[in-house]
């Protein structure tokens, strides 16, 4: 069988308020698909690009259920014996699982769920990325702060390996300087553990 091509998945759509990162992956995916720049047809060549524009979409439409936006950030899990529904997918994710900038309240907008990938949309994401083994990008796109964020989130601490560290810092300068955004690594910005980030 031939090799797979090295391989990136975008992701939107983790916290349900933000509508605009489902935007952003279609986008990306209407760009690609109708763009007749050489760079771009060179990139669908040499590439195999997977976009997951909802990662969360049961809590995207109770966030619009009534007509008015109501803020709500997780998704629609049941917690049971408790008033309080939901769980921050993007708290819920194996690694550093539970470490800080994340909660066990139910009742929290960072509520990390009772055990890591308890949530069948984390479930989802952790089964495509391990049938993809040629993956070497996982980006998700999010609304807040005009930031593109890097490893590590759970920690202070910077990556430890240089070259990955070097190669994360030089991605995310590269990929502010399109936007104006600020690149910084996530625990710049907070703590959060639990997420796609790490």
């Amino acid at each position: 069988t031939p090799t797979a091509l090295p391989g990136a998945v975008f992701m939107g759509g983790h916290h349900a308020r933000e509508h605009l990162s489902v935007e952003v992956p279609l986008l990306l995916a209407k760009h690609l698909a109708e763009s007749s720049d050489p760079g771009v047809k060179r990139l669908l060549d040499t590439r195999d690009i997977f976009i997951i524009p909802m990662i969360n979409p049961d809590g995207a439409e109770f966030d619009i259920s009534t007509g008015d936006y109501q803020m709500w950030r997780k998704n629609r899990a049941r917690n049971g014996g408790n008033s309080c529904d939901g769980v921050d997918i993007n708290r819920n994710y194996g690694f550093a699982w539970g470490t800080g900038g994340s909660s066990n309240d139910p009742c929290s907008d960072v509520y990390m769920g009772p055990t890591p990938f308890s949530e069948p949309e984390t479930k989802a994401v952790k089964s495509f990325v391990e049938s993809h083994l040629n993956l070497k990008v996982l980006l998700t796109f999010h609304t807040y702060s005009e930031l593109v964020l890097y490893p590590w989130g759970h920690s202070y601490d910077p990556i430890s390996n240089a070259r990955d560290l070097a190669t994360f810092d030089k991605m995310a300068r590269t990929m502010a300087a399109w936007n104006g955004y600020t690149p910084e690594p996530t625990h710049d910005l907070y703590i959060a553990s639990g997420d796609t980030t790490d």
